[in-house]
């Protein structure tokens, strides 16, 4: 039986998930649904809707007066955040190493080698993208839409502060080596070693993005 086709309001909704989990609105940015609403070419109305069901995950405040904005962790949030990302993913990490089958081998090894290009270009907008596919996909391997549906979860909770790895000049030099560390260890199908670069990778970026916590 056929899944129902996605509505407009789905649709809305999914891309702005997206566009939270990477970061493209920053902690206390206030959202303004009419400029959303022209930037997606959609009515007011999906985009009204798929912010209250952000909210309502957690992604987004209602501010009295205000409308929705964009909440800034504290450094005891974010340290939790962080705790629960390093279970959850590196769970996933290692289920999905083990899983993972050679084409979906071939695409992390392009993913990595795009995050390095992105550095090299500066580019941080294309090395969130390329991070998040990349994690993305290993997690995906798995085969859990529970783990999975837990991980994007708590994503939301740091995708805004992710933009701000680009603001520390020091932490494009080392952001990428755990990824290196984790195609390493695809190739040598040691799904444990797999495990250990996603937390390296997940504890590493966090020492950036913590004075950024309100």
């Amino acid at each position: 039986m056929k899944s129902p086709a996605p509505t407009q309001q789905d649709e809305t909704y999914s891309r702005l998930r997206q566009w939270v989990t990477v970061g493209q609105f920053l902690p206390g940015e206030r959202l303004k649904i009419h400029a959303i609403a022209e930037k997606l070419g959609v009515g007011v109305m999906p985009v009204r809707a798929a912010l209250q069901r952000l909210a309502a995950e957690g992604a987004l405040v209602n501010v009295p007066h205000a409308g929705m904005q964009v909440p800034k962790l504290s450094l005891a949030e974010f340290d939790d955040v962080l705790q629960t990302r390093l279970l959850l993913e590196g769970e996933a990490a290692q289920r999905g190493a083990h899983r993972l089958d050679a084409a979906g081998l071939a695409e992390l090894l392009a993913l990595e080698q795009k995050m390095r290009d992105a550095l090299k270009a500066n580019d941080a907008k294309g090395y969130l993208d390329a991070n998040e596919l990349f994690h993305l996909r290993l997690y995906q391997a798995a085969a859990s839409p529970t783990l999975l549906s837990l991980i994007e979860t708590v994503w939301l909770k740091v995708g805004p502060l992710s933009n701000k790895l680009f603001e520390v000049d020091a932490s494009q030099r080392v952001i990428n080596d755990a990824h290196g560390d984790a195609v390493m260890a695809l190739r040598l199908r040691d799904s444990a070693g797999v495990r250990r670069a996603i937390e390296k990778d997940l504890f590493v970026a966090a020492q950036f993005l913590r004075p950024f916590c309100a």
